[in-house]
């Protein structure tokens, strides 16, 4: 790491509100040990405040809400996406309910235990004709058919 003796406090100004800032000696030293390049291009203020007020964008502000009944006590609730008529819309108490009661999910179309191979063209069937590389042709077929 460098000594204090490359460095020297600068005056920034601030993209976002225009002030003067001082990027220090310390901070200099910090970013450099970090391997960042640039020097900071907003304010302490401007960098600390909440990015969705500052650059007016949605991140920081709450999602739309929408009206639903649910399906299973029918009371009234509010839900965080658009409700749909063919999907079943639960309150938090029913969610959390019919989710610890199904089973874990299992995801059958990535699973091994059918490898596909036993049946004609397989290891050391000599499927396909003179074996070869029409053979490793017809298995890499199969596999990728699968995924």
């Amino acid at each position: 790491m460098m000594s204090n003796d490359g460095y020297q406090d600068r005056i920034l100004t601030c993209r976002d509100c225009g002030n003067e800032f001082v990027f220090t000696v310390g901070e200099q030293e910090f970013y450099a040990s970090k391997g960042l390049t640039n020097a900071p291009g907003r304010c302490p203020g401007c960098r600390s405040a909440p990015r969705g007020q500052s650059a007016g964008g949605s991140r920081g502000s709450a999602r739309e809400q929408y009206d639903a009944i649910c399906a299973s006590c029918g009371r009234a609730t509010t839900v965080p996406f658009m409700p749909r008529e063919d999907r079943p819309v639960y309150c938090s108490d029913c969610f959390q309910t019919q989710r610890s009661s199904r089973p874990a999910r299992q995801d059958d179309s990535r699973s091994y235990s059918s490898s596909g191979y036993s049946s004609g063209g397989g290891y050391g069937s000599g499927g396909g004709g003179g074996g070869g590389r029409s053979g490793g042709r017809e298995r890499r077929e199969r596999r990728d058919s699968r995924w």
